[in-house]
């Protein structure tokens, strides 16, 4: 599967969740797209339901179907939970912490900045949106960027104290990854069980 970028809130109601942020369209209509949306379904099979929670993760972090296997298979050979492991995984890449530490608004606007260079890490320009983060890396705005308006407008709704696992400095717009999340702290509905159980078979 290609990167999506048709309607966001197409994808939103087939989950119905706000995959890509909020969403009115879950108000207005709550079933699922499609002319047989508000009918009757046949019941879905367990494979359906195992497929669809991964395909619900890919939408949520935006990553594509090697890379999703690749870190799964990395998960997988990590002492712990297999399923913890693949969350914890997701939740390092930069351009989930950049999403996380309000940086951007966006997952799709933090890996943009990532990608245009506006981000370091441990002092050093990283454009790489699936690098992932290491306990007590350092996430900062490059200090030519500080000044655009979409990281400030961001930045002055920012969340990021909430998460236990980050630290962020308001004044020098510095982040740092304390610890990997454990489930408890990351706040996504996603049931990674049914994940493990897909690509265990």
């Amino acid at each position: 599967m290609a990167r999506y970028t048709g309607p966001k809130s197409k994808i939103s109601r087939k989950y119905g969740e706000p995959i890509f942020g909020d969403t009115k369209a879950l108000e207005k209509k709550p079933h699922p797209p499609g002319q047989h949306g508000r009918g009757r379904r046949r019941k879905k099979s367990e494979y359906a339901i195992q497929l669809a929670e991964k395909q619900k993760a890919k939408y949520l972090y935006g990553i594509l179907e090697n890379q999703f296997r690749n870190m799964f298979d990395k998960a997988s050979r990590k002492d712990g939970v297999t399923g913890e492991n693949l969350l914890q995984l997701l939740e390092a890449r930069l351009d989930n912490v950049v999403y996380r530490l309000g940086i951007a608004p966006t997952r799709r606007s933090a890996r943009q900045l990532v990608s245009h260079k506006h981000i370091t890490v441990n002092g050093n320009l990283v454009n790489i949106p699936s690098y992932t983060l290491k306990e007590g890396d350092m996430v900062a705005v490059r200090e030519k960027s500080k000044s655009l308006t979409a990281i400030s407008s961001s930045v002055s709704n920012n969340n990021a104290n909430k998460y236990k696992w980050l630290e962020w400095d308001d004044k020098s717009l510095l982040g740092k990854l304390v610890t990997y999340p454990d489930r408890e702290s990351i706040p996504e509905n996603i049931n990674e069980q049914l994940i493990v159980e897909l690509y265990s078979k």
